[in-house]
């Protein structure tokens, strides 16, 4: 906002005045070619946590839930009101142990979500439809209803049964996070306090990037290592994508976020990076408190043996900031500092959005509390000067093409069913 300082002359204050006019009419004409803008493309979400309020008795997606009284970041309302027409709900399961018992825990966890997310749509026909293709994104666009892809976060669930990936695209699923913040038996992950396992991608792991690529499934590197990114791009015979990460340029050593020379080698693939919104992953100094709150919280459960942790997880933030301070949050300029990061070093044909709602629990940007906030995003990229076409890049267009990509080279082979 600018300051202006009133003298006591009168010129000064009728030029004051004649300044705060002209900037309400201009603002007010930006929000509305962004509105215009943003009602002809179509906006994707890669990547939300959502399926899990799904089991709360008090949440119905159906509905437009009260994120302070109810907790949740998403429902069919208020993607309506946000102006997002399409978003992939991951169906996520936590890494546990890698025995045949945990990986068949695993497995029932993961067909659990699937019903969940299948009921609500069962439950909401005249709001939603599961998409399976591109295509089915522009047809329930159409119908003025959201469009609800699938994607699993973690490969853990797959165990070492190469059979699952198919089960898993048969319930809907078209994109699988290879992993999550502990290696499994795919790949190492980013974020493994125990180091890399593999060195990269499992000899199971290399069957199972052939078996997506196979199916027409999107590969997602999002929390794999580095070395698993560079063996997955290198093993692909279709283009991938990071479906909710953001650019490491602004949170040096954080190698959950994609470096500039993994940036413009998965753009010389074809691919695409869909940006986080969670603070942490926009921001250093949001990026280095979140990584000493997980240390304190792992510290101080080590020491109440007797708390969960989803007690952690849910009450420890706030024993946390008591000591530490306030969470210095990013800004939704900070989003818009990544995307044209990205752009700058490959083009507005390789980034697009994933923005972890539910998963980053309430460290968003503020304009970027929940889905509803999309409108000011689509605005704020309208004011860097981004041109309609790029923006309808931005919002969707680049992963579609992915997908699209993905799918040819699975016509190619023998069965893609």
């Amino acid at each position: 906002m600018k300051m202006i300082k009133y003298g006591t002359f009168a010129i000064i204050f009728l030029a004051a005045a004649s300044i705060l006019c002209f900037a309400g009419p201009a603002d007010e004409s930006l929000a509305e070619k962004a509105a215009g803008i943003h009602d002809r493309v179509l906006t994707v979400d890669t990547h939300v946590d959502t399926p899990f309020m799904l089991e709360r008795e008090e949440f119905d997606i159906g509905k437009m839930n009260d994120a302070r009284k109810h907790g949740g970041k998403v429902d069919f309302p208020r993607m309506k009101k946000g102006g997002l027409d399409a978003v992939f709900f991951a169906v996520f399961v936590g890494q546990s142990v890698r025995t045949p018992e945990g990986n068949e825990k695993a497995k029932k966890e993961a067909l659990k979500i699937f019903d969940l997310i299948h009921e609500a749509l069962k439950k909401h026909p005249d709001q939603a439809e599961a998409a399976l293709t591109p295509d089915d994104a522009y047809r329930i666009e159409k119908k003025g209803k959201r469009a609800l892809f699938i994607g699993v976060e973690n490969g853990y669930p797959v165990g070492k049964d190469p059979g699952m990936v198919k089960r898993f695209y048969d319930l809907g699923a078209r994109y699988i996070t290879l992993c999550h913040t502990a290696n499994n038996d795919i790949c190492d992950s980013s974020t493994d306090r125990k180091g890399p396992e593999h060195n990269g991608l499992s000899e199971f792991g290399k069957k199972v990037v052939k078996e997506m690529n196979r199916l027409g499934m999107m590969i997602d590197v999002s929390h794999v290592s580095d070395e698993a990114f560079w063996q997955i791009l290198d093993l692909s015979a279709a283009p991938v994508i990071a479906s909710h990460s953001s650019a490491r340029h602004f949170t040096p050593g954080f190698e959950r976020n994609i470096s500039d020379e993994m940036i413009l080698a998965l753009a010389e693939a074809g691919g695409v990076v869909q940006i986080n919104f969670g603070s942490m992953f926009l921001a250093a100094d949001a990026q280095a408190y979140s990584s000493a709150m997980i240390k304190a919280g792992q510290a101080y459960r080590a020491e109440h043996p007797e708390l969960t942790e989803q007690f952690i997880y849910a009450q420890f933030p706030e024993i946390y900031r008591q000591q530490a301070g306030p969470f210095p949050y990013a800004t939704l300029d900070t989003v818009l500092d990544h995307v044209d990061h990205i752009v700058g070093l490959v083009g507005a044909d390789h980034v697009g959005l994933g923005s972890d709602f539910e998963g980053v629990g309430d460290s968003l940007p503020d304009g970027l509390k929940d889905v509803s906030g999309y409108p000011n995003l689509v605005e704020g990229l309208l004011r860097r000067g981004y041109s309609e076409a790029d923006i309808k890049k931005i919002l969707g267009e680049n992963l579609l093409r992915v997908w699209e990509d993905v799918e040819a080279y699975a016509a190619t082979t023998s069965s893609s069913t």
